[in-house]
């Protein structure tokens, strides 16, 4: 799966999906501008020991992504979606992409891409779900669907055996 965030602006926002996107085996796609250095202490510390192992591309503008995927399938993540992220069936190879945290994908983006525009269900009188969480849900959701690829299915006790 592939996870790309259009100007990102909150470092450990960004990190958190880092280490979700190695946990997955998901690459991650910055679209810049980005609101922090990649380089910054927040960045790392979210991402922790993990930053070094994510396959991680960064595109100048969206046009500059569009360009270099020009086949992809963008499931867009927007608030103002009319179907739901579990309603659509998702591809291995499918991109889902979110907005920045302050006010999500542009419109210009979304008018033309209405089937593939995706939402999460929440309360009327939320405005939107933290940016790291919003990833998690509906990349586990395209996961799931795809039978979680190479991901370990099953864990095991440190120091005891189970029952």
């Amino acid at each position: 799966m592939n996870i790309v965030l259009h100007q990102p602006e909150i470092p450990a926002n960004t990190g958190n999906i880092g280490r979700t996107c190695v946990a997955t085996g998901s690459r991650l796609h910055l679209i810049e501008p980005l609101g922090f250095r990649l380089s910054e202490k927040e960045l790392r510390r979210a991402g922790m020991d993990y930053w070094s192992q994510l396959d991680v591309e960064r595109y100048v503008n969206f046009g500059d992504f569009s360009a270099k995927h020009p086949e992809a399938k963008i499931w867009m993540a927007t608030t103002k979606a009319r179907q739901t992220y579990s309603e659509v069936v998702y591809g291995p190879e499918d991109y889902i992409m979110f907005g920045k945290e302050s006010a999500g994908l542009p419109e210009e983006l979304l008018v033309g891409n209405e089937a593939t525009c995706i939402r999460i269900p929440m309360r009327e009188e939320i405005r939107s779900l933290n940016l790291s969480n919003a990833v998690s849900i509906v990349l586990y959701e395209a996961l799931r669907q795809n039978g979680f690829g190479q991901m370990q299915m099953h864990g095991e006790l440190h120091r005891q055996k189970w029952l």
